[in-house]
C-alpha cells in the first residue's frame, strides 16, 4: 500500500534529525476509548418507541386572552 503524504513528511523530518512528532503524542492517542455493548433487557423495556403525541399536550396547555 502507498504511504500517506503526512507519514512521508514525518519520516523526512526524522531522517533530517528533527524531532519525531509521535514522541509528543499522549499515551491515550493509541487507545480506543469507545465501548460497545448491547442494551440490557431492562433498557429495552424502558426505551420510548414513539414520540409523545401532541394531542395530550394540547389538553394540558393554558390559554391566556388579553383584551
Amino acid at each position: 500500500m502507498a504511504i500517506s503524504q503526512a507519514k512521508k513528511a514525518r519520516m523526512k523530518r526524522v531522517r533530517e534529525g528533527k524531532l519525531d512528532p509521535a514522541v509528543h503524542r499522549s499515551s491515550f492517542a493509541t487507545l480506543d476509548l469507545r465501548t460497545k455493548r448491547t442494551k440490557t433487557k431492562q433498557e429495552k423495556l424502558n426505551q420510548k418507541k414513539y414520540k409523545p403525541s401532541y394531542s395530550n399536550a394540547e389538553q394540558d396547555s393554558l390559554y391566556f386572552l388579553f383584551i
